[in-house]
């Protein structure tokens, strides 16, 4: 397991020691535009697997599928909530002529600009992919009218902001930041002190991946041309 970067506020185990020096214009120059520190590479790939195992297992759970497609796309693109949440069915291309094996493609609209780009995804991000795709049909079996685009829906009925949520329908960004909570704590609880609490806010985990330069950078692409 490669060395796990400390968190500044762990939830449990003693007080950590202080972080490893690092290079100017690296990830000390990452922590003073965000305050909390990313996980380590090797953290943010044991999420990655964990998610991934757990999300193909029979009787998997629809928020555990989830999640593992939210991973898998993040680690894939290096995308925030805010791009995946503009994530349609249509961006996706889970395997078309000319890929290479088991590879796909998904077009991103990132950051506040919007900058469109279309990204390759691993097979094994695509086997979840996949699932997904069966579990979001049944989530939206029982709504009145088609299925949403959206890629990502509610997985249960839930009370986002004070209003109930039926399941089957696209998720806020609230939604994606208490879902990721939920398992932090399912995890951390499981297995105690065998390893590091996970860090509380998942953008802790998708800049390890991007600083590690893990995602692929894309192609930028003319919205006409999708």
């Amino acid at each position: 397991m490669s060395h796990v970067t400390p968190h500044p506020e762990p939830s449990t185990g003693p007080e950590p020691s202080p972080p490893p020096a690092t290079t100017p214009g690296t990830v000390s120059a990452a922590v003073g535009r965000y305050p909390r520190p990313p996980v380590g590479l090797g953290e943010a790939e044991w999420v990655w697997r964990e998610l991934g195992v757990e999300a193909l297992r029979a009787g998997g759970k629809a928020e555990v599928v989830r999640l593992a497609v939210i991973a898998g796309l993040t680690r894939s693109t290096g995308a925030r909530y805010g791009d995946l949440l503009r994530l349609r069915v249509e961006d996706l291309d889970l395997g078309g002529a000319g890929a290479h094996t088991g590879e796909g493609s998904v077009v991103v609209r990132h950051g506040k600009h919007r900058t469109v780009r279309v990204h390759r995804i691993p097979p094994e991000v695509v086997l979840v992919l996949k699932h997904w795709m069966d579990v979001r049909l049944e989530l939206a079996a029982e709504l009145e009218g088609s299925v949403p685009r959206a890629l990502l829906l509610t997985v249960h009925h839930t009370h986002d902001n004070g209003t109930t949520v039926a399941s089957g329908l696209p998720i806020t960004k609230q939604g994606l930041v208490l879902s990721w909570r939920r398992f932090v704590l399912r995890t951390n609880a499981r297995y105690g002190a065998l390893r590091p609490p996970l860090p509380t806010r998942f953008e802790q985990v998708r800049r390890a991946w991007v600083e590690a330069g893990a995602p692929d950078p894309g192609r930028e692409i003319d919205v006409e041309t999708k």
